[in-house]
């Protein structure tokens, strides 16, 4: 029984298989005999089914309708040659480089480095260094020099300890000795990472070097990382430098809070963190160094226990309290990963990456290349390039043969175009030139192996040019709904205005109240504040009656409301006058409703947003019906009929 069960599966399995290899050269539809592959569409219909809320758009036929509308676009806009604008062709091409980033690098060494940073993010170093600086770029001389004098000042570290040395030699500019204080992974430059972790504590390194010269790191401690913390805060904006108003607020707050009152109550009514105020403060989970305000992530990370509030603090943002909800460690790798990705990239670990791809690129293409080649270069060069003004000899060969990357041909101009850009970036005259060249031709022709995998990359990986056509059809859609509609229905004023005169009825300002809205976690406190609002009491004389020194019995909210406004219940009802108590967010409001602003038409230049959008949107759909009209669209239904049996399946 199980070997028929299998013979079927198998049967399924070669079917389908044949199935889908037949679709890649049978036609779905033409547009203007141009063919459309079923191949193509069955691959975007499944990469978009789970991105596609609306249910319609997942129906076989809706979303054919679609796809011809797509290319409907993509044949107009090749029509109209936009596909030729130097703009698009510039921005396709920045595009495509960017994406090819992805599919050139070593992804083992990067994997490698990502499991190595998350082991060292679990860790902070407390450390100190030496450095002796010296030039990249400096003679071998000089260099050495440097080294030596590293290795005199690490044996001094060691036998007459650190803060006697930085006393002594410290002078900022050719060496530092400087205290570092903690630090954990992506901190420093690679190097430097590498020595700080792999000493131990009360240990000096031995020397090493990165692109500021030669360092010794002294580590003093190593303890356990800070990891994450959850925490919600209410915060009040602070509109000018003095802005007593802002602190007087946040302290009665804080006081209420302190009186027992719901914290994630007051955030939903008195915060003026829109985003996080209807959540009750709550801010995503954060680590060091996550928060743009070092005041707030030090008193995050300071409160000890779940559920410890600060008191009231300042930053660059305004007044906070500050609850914690949570606290975690390091999170898992396999949570991390794509963040840790995205920071090596950009990190000094990049070149690890590089060099491995160099050293794989080396083995993959042939390179054909000639040391004299080298030393000729050495020999034109001078003391002019440090000042900028080196140029090529007038004897200069331009055309000759420099080097060959496979079928590629690289002349000596090439190169030498490369050492007239790069001149800017050598000004230091105690550089040695031999080292300069040297330097300059393995990045020359790091670059060239990197570019000639480009150029090619488009043939060698399918995944590569699969997106690379996505991203190119997007871009010119992109250019073609600027030109035909968004621009067209921006820009034209009357088209606009006749819209609107033709749609009035869908643009309105809602019912508002203008309005002070009391809030108070007591019932009884709200009762009598009803009650002296309804005898004409002000704000300030209600919470001189109401507020004490050392107790806040009430906060208030005032200005033009809508119904969706936080400080005010969904039942509220928008009458004139003070209004009965309600229980709101854990709390107790009532309002003194000033006046009621009715619903009100808007004028064309109060609605003139909304109204670009609809008729963006009603311009585009004639303009597609016009576009189904100029091209001849041709489904081949029995291809459409094997699709829908091959994707049911």
């Amino acid at each position: 029984m199980k070997f028929k069960h299998l013979s079927l599966i198998f049967a399924f399995i070669f079917t389908s298989v044949s199935l889908v290899q037949a679709q890649d050269k049978e036609v779905l539809f033409t547009i203007d005999k141009a063919p459309v592959y079923a191949s193509e569409f069955i691959r975007v219909y499944n990469k978009n089914l789970d991105l596609v809320k609306d249910e319609s758009q997942k129906d076989i036929d809706g979303y054919l309708k679609l796809f011809i509308n797509y290319k409907l676009k993509l044949q107009e806009a090749k029509r109209l040659e936009l596909d030729k604008k130097p703009s698009y062709l510039r921005e396709f091409e920045s595009y495509k480089n960017q994406l090819a980033k992805n599919y050139l690098t070593d992804n083992k060494v990067t994997d490698a480095l990502v499991e190595e940073a998350h082991n060292r993010l679990k860790t902070e170093v407390n450390a100190s260094h030496v450095l002796v600086r010296i030039d990249e770029n400096a003679s071998p001389k000089d260099t050495l020099a440097a080294y030596n004098e590293i290795v005199k000042l690490r044996e001094r570290v060691i036998n007459e300890d650190y803060k006697v040395v930085q006393k002594d030699v410290h002078n900022g500019k050719t060496i530092f000795a400087e205290d570092l204080g903690y630090f954990s992974a992506f901190k420093m430059v690679y190097p430097f990472e590498n020595a700080a972790f792999n000493t131990n504590v009360g240990e000096v390194s031995q020397p090493f070097r990165t692109r500021f010269g030669y360092h010794v790191v002294i580590v003093f401690n190593k303890r356990e990382a800070r990891g994450e913390v959850s925490v919600a805060h209410i915060m009040i904006k602070t509109e000018k430098e003095n802005d007593t108003e802002s602190e007087t607020k946040i302290n009665e707050i804080y006081k209420r809070i302190q009186q027992g009152e719901a914290f994630d109550a007051l955030a939903k009514q008195l915060s003026e963190d829109k985003s996080t105020s209807s959540k009750g403060g709550l801010l995503k989970p954060f680590s060091s160094g996550e928060i743009s305000a070092q005041e707030f992530e030090d008193v995050a990370f300071n409160l000890k226990n779940i559920d410890d509030v600060s008191k009231p603090f300042k930053t660059q943002f305004g007044w906070h309290i500050v609850k914690l909800k949570a606290k975690k460690g390091i999170q898992p790798l396999a949570e991390m990963k794509p963040q840790l990705e995205s920071k090596i990239k950009r990190d000094s670990r990049s070149k690890v990456i590089n060099d491995s791809r160099i050293k794989v690129l080396k083995a993959k293409y042939t390179v054909t290349e000639s040391a004299t080649d080298l030393s000729y270069f050495k020999e034109i060069l001078n003391k002019d390039y440090f000042n900028n003004r080196w140029s090529l000899p007038s004897s200069f060969d331009a055309e000759k043969t420099f080097i060959k990357i496979e079928d590629k041909t690289l002349s000596y101009n090439d190169f030498g175009q490369f050492l007239i850009k790069n001149q800017k970036s050598y000004s230091n005259r105690t550089s040695a030139i031999s080292v300069i060249v040297d330097k300059i031709y393995e990045t020359f022709l790091e670059n060239e192996l990197q570019k000639y995998q480009e150029d090619n990359l488009i043939t060698e990986n399918s995944d590569y040019a699969q997106i690379v056509g996505e991203y190119r059809d997007g871009l010119l859609l992109f250019d073609l709904m600027e030109t035909e509609i968004w621009n067209v229905a921006k820009n034209d004023s009357v088209a606009l205005e006749k819209y609107y005169n033709s749609h009035k009825s869908s643009y309105f300002f809602s019912e508002r109240v203008d309005v002070v809205v009391a809030s108070s976690a007591k019932k009884s406190i709200i009762k009598k504040i009803a009650k002296l609002m309804k005898k004409g009491a002000d704000i300030e004389a209600i919470k001189n009656l109401i507020n004490t020194k050392d107790q806040v019995n009430v906060s208030f909210s005032s200005g033009e409301m809508d119904g969706k406004h936080q400080a005010l219940p969904e039942q509220f009802s928008f009458k004139k006058g003070v209004s009965k108590v309600y229980k709101h967010n854990d709390g107790y409001i009532v309002a003194n409703v000033k006046s009621v602003l009715s619903k009100t038409p808007k004028t064309f230049k109060e609605a003139k947003g909304r109204v670009t959008s609809d008729y963006q949107s009603f311009k585009e759909e004639n303009w597609l019906k016009e576009l189904a009209f100029k091209y001849t669209i041709k489904v081949n239904q029995d291809v459409l009929s094997t699709i829908k049996q091959t994707l049911k399946k």
